[in-house]
This record gives C-alpha cells, structure tokens and sequence, in this order.
C-alpha cells in the first residue's frame, strides 16, 4: 500500500466508524439538522480532546503527525474493538511489516502437525489458509460441504474471490452476506496489518470490478481477526446445516489461518455430514 493509498483507507475507516456511532449513546443530543448518521467531526474532536481542525484533517487523508496516545482517544471515541485500534494505528502510524515479509513466496505449505489435525477435525469442514485469504489446505468435510478445492488454482483459491464468484457458495449460504462480512473483518485485519504490500490494493480493484456488490460490503465489513460467525447452509444432498466458524490464527512464519466449522450443538448437522462421508467412502 503506496503512502496516499494508506491514507485514504485511513480516512474512509474513521468516516465509516464515526457514522456507526449514535449521538444518544455517548450522552450528545440527536438534534434535528443532522444530515448524515452518527457523529460529526466536531463531536469525535470532542470525545477524543483534540482540535476539531487536526481531526477533520486526520480524516480528509492529510499527510498529519500523530501520536499513539491520540489514537487511544480517538479509539476511545469511536468505540474501537481491539483489532479495529490495531487497524487504526497500522494505517495511521505506517506499523506494517518490513519489505522481506512482503515479497511474493511459494505457496505455503501445511505443516504435518497442522495436516494431523486436518485429519481429527473429521466431523467439522475445516480450511488453511494464508495472510491473503489463499486456501492452502482443507479435509474432506471441507470438500463435501463446500466444493473439490484439489480442481481450483492456487490463485484461483482464494476464499473472498470464491464467495463473490462461485454460484456454488451463493447457493450454499443462506446468510450469504454474513458469511462474506466473516471473512472480509478477517481480510481488513490483514489489509490493516502488512500496509506495505500493493497485492491487497490490486486485489481489491479486482473484486469491485468482478462482484457489484463487494464495494459496499467491503465498505461496511469491520475488523476482526477470529470473528465467531453462526451460519446457514442449504446443502444440495444433505440439505440444513448449521455451523459455527471459528478462526484461529497458527503462529508461524508463514502467517496460516484454521477456519474450523463446528456443527451446531441441538441441531442434525453432524449426523448428516456423517452421512455425506460414509456414502462417498469418506
């Protein structure tokens, strides 16, 4: 990400956190000429005790000094989760990574430990992937519910591209857009984390040229990097399903992420992928 890249996704994170924020709930009153929602600049100025003047060039993108413990306050005001503050102070401090942690790598490969529990998670559709969203390994509860990844391209394989793309995944989710908004906090937190890589910027006008509806999602998604997304399936064999997806992040040098979809507890999903895997041999 080029420096005026870096701050306009600054300015149009802030934009987009200030207009979530209703007056009432930090004690300002709604009043009767406000003409977009949420808070406006002079407010967040005031929440965080900084000039009204630095804030509204802090969010137009202008090349500004700024400290971590203003951040704080301006986290404060906008009522920032943990990993949103980290993507506040990776935009506006330029905190990524140094540029040998950015260079193109062959495809990262899956540890044999990391293939073992692949194995045991038999009963929960689990995928690897990498810092760019890039799915590099799977179990056959995976295939089974979601698609055969072995016939996709490495650069093809990558899961925000296949759920814009896929009629497949389109079809499979019932809650189509909450299980794209997982996915994007995920990708925010990476985009916010390794600020230097230009891949991130390229991908991203790829996919509003690709999907009419990513510009909008991309713009609403937060920032999270293990969000706890309770999701829908319609199964074309096996029909409702329920699954849980938990993110864990494997620590490592390559940066891997384990989506694991847990079946929902009370519900009939497990027996029927149970089902899915002993009629194809599985």
């Amino acid at each position: 990400m080029n420096h005026q890249t870096r701050l306009q996704a600054l300015s149009a994170f802030l934009k987009t956190h200030r207009a979530k924020i209703q007056p009432q709930s930090v004690g300002l009153p709604v009043g009767t000429r406000r003409r977009t929602p949420g808070l406006r600049r002079e407010e967040v100025a005031q929440l965080a005790g900084v000039s009204s003047t630095w804030y509204t060039w802090l969010e137009q993108g202008r090349n500004i000094k700024v400290s971590t413990s203003v951040l704080d306050c301006i986290s404060t005001a906008l009522q920032l989760s943990v990993d949103e503050r980290k993507y506040l102070y990776a935009l506006a401090l330029e905190t990524g990574p140094g540029t040998t942690l950015i260079e193109e790598q062959a495809v990262p490969q899956v540890s044999p430990s990391l293939n073992r529990i692949l194995l045991e998670l038999k009963h929960c559709p689990t995928l690897i992937s990498d810092r760019r969203c890039h799915i590099v390994g799977w179990n056959q509860a995976a295939s089974h519910v979601f698609m055969d990844f072995e016939q996709i391209p490495y650069e093809q394989r990558n899961m925000i591209r296949l759920l814009f793309v896929r009629k497949e995944f389109q079809r499979l989710a019932v809650n189509w857009e909450q299980f794209v908004k997982g996915y994007l906090a995920i990708f925010r937190a990476y985009y916010g984390q390794y600020v230097e890589d230009p891949w991130y910027n390229n991908f991203l006008e790829e996919m509003r040229g690709i999907h009419p509806q990513f510009d909008d999602l991309w713009e609403q998604s937060d920032v999270s990097s293990a969000p706890d997304v309770l999701l829908e399936f319609r199964h074309a064999k096996a029909g409702k399903m329920l699954f849980h997806l938990t993110s864990l992040q494997v620590h490592g040098s390559d940066d891997l992420r384990c989506s694991i979809y847990t079946p929902a507890p009370d519900s009939t999903t497990e027996s029927k992928l149970r089902q899915l895997l002993e009629s194809s041999g599985g």
